[in-house]
């Protein structure tokens, strides 16, 4: 049984790249402290490394290349994509930061035009520029070697010289506690910029980054207004969103989050 056990955790932190204890003993099922117990050796045979309050993949201790990143969850992150991409108007202005469900989300976009698109990905822009009238802004700064995205403060700068309808953001993870997570201290300063000159600003995460640590605090949930999922995400975090007053998008249905302490309607 224990090694059933160890079997279904390694799978579990493989697909998510990491777990918190608690999320791995609600997903199974179990007590924390059977989860402890189980994956105590296998962080002694070098399987899974531990972090404060989880464990995770040693092969996800830096993200993988973006290439290979576009490629997880891909139907989950195109799903959510079109779901984003019909809420948006031709002419709308938008901040997309780097990442592959904003990367999809901007492929979703081929058919809108005269949007004012302002982004720090290369990514992003290439899809984007020189097409049905939009105007792109690539946001400038040091690029990195992976996404060929842009950071550092002349980003952060240029960013601020803009107001636009909707920031879409996509982050490393989603902890237990509602806060959006990131791996990079650079990466969660552009979310913010970004947030902070939106009107409305709408997280777009796969199933994958509940439960999922990252590093480095973005916000927390209550200072986002939509989150689109491609699946109902935990009832818990459902809970977290009615109470912050979030509206929760899933693909093929819309969950709108009432005041009143009432079940979702959907």
């Amino acid at each position: 049984m224990s090694y059933k056990r160890q079997s279904e955790i390694l799978q579990a932190v493989r697909e998510a790249g990491s777990y918190s204890i608690s999320a791995l003993a609600e997903r199974l099922s179990v007590s924390a402290e059977t989860i402890r117990r189980n994956i105590k050796p296998l962080i002694e045979s070098g399987q899974v490394l531990r972090f404060h309050g989880g464990i995770l993949d040693p092969g996800q201790v830096e993200e993988p290349a973006f290439r290979r990143r576009m490629q997880v969850n891909r139907d989950a992150k195109r799903a959510i994509a079109s779901m984003a991409a019909s809420v948006i108007r031709d002419g709308d202005s938008l901040i997309l930061n780097s990442g592959t469900t904003t990367t999809y989300l901007a492929e979703a976009l081929a058919a809108h035009s005269r949007l004012v698109v302002v982004t720090n990905s290369a990514e992003i822009a290439c899809r984007l520029a020189s097409r049905n009238g939009n105007r792109v802004f690539m946001i400038g700064g040091e690029l990195s070697g992976d996404d060929a995205a842009a950071f550092g403060p002349a980003a952060l700068d240029f960013l601020r010289q803009f107001e636009v309808h909707f920031a879409f953001l996509a982050v490393g993870g989603i902890t237990l506690r509602g806060d959006l997570m990131d791996f990079h201290l650079f990466e969660a300063e552009l979310s913010r910029a970004a947030m902070a000159q939106a009107q409305e600003v709408w997280l777009l995460a796969d199933a994958s980054k509940f439960g999922r640590e990252a590093p480095v605090r973005v916000c927390e949930l209550s200072e986002i207004d939509a989150v689109v999922c491609e699946v109902d995400p935990p009832p818990a975090f459902l809970k977290q969103c009615r109470e912050a007053s979030v509206r929760v998008v899933v693909p093929s249905r819309e969950t709108r989050l009432p005041l009143d302490g009432a079940e979702p309607v959907v």
